[in-house]
């Protein structure tokens, strides 16, 4: 059996919350907007979504550093349809990562599924790149 590497274990944890909790996109990024996974689901552009994605988290990272602000541990965007976009910056070993997820309604659910989203994305950087 061929084993995953750290990559195709961070796409599939990605795709399996989209799956489960019913969200449109998931991304994770550094903090320079480079995309390092993603998922989307089937009525979703990814290449779109994903673009816009990464604009969000590289505008919301610099706006916090130009503010002077002390690290957030989200920021959100709402539309006027009712969707929301959510990003969660982290830290793995000195290299800041951000986890966005958009979600189709904005009273949706989303801390509990992204915390431990993120404690598997520590889990996989840990045991690949550390």
């Amino acid at each position: 059996m061929k084993q995953k590497s750290g990559s195709d274990r961070l796409n599939r944890l990605l795709k399996e919350m989209v799956l489960q909790e019913g969200y449109l996109v998931s991304v994770l990024s550094d903090i320079h907007g480079l995309t390092i996974a993603w998922a989307a689901s089937e009525h979703v552009d990814p290449e779109r979504q994903s673009a816009m994605v990464a604009l969000v988290q590289r505008t919301a990272v610099q706006v916090t550093k130009q503010l002077g602000m002390a690290n957030t541990d989200e920021m959100t965007v709402n539309d006027a349809n009712g969707q929301k976009l959510i990003c969660r910056p982290f830290t793995i070993d000195n290299n800041t990562l951000i986890l966005a997820v958009m979600v189709a309604e904005k009273d949706s659910s989303y801390r509990r599924a992204t915390n431990h989203v993120i404690r598997e994305i520590n889990h996989i950087w840990k045991t690949y790149w550390a």
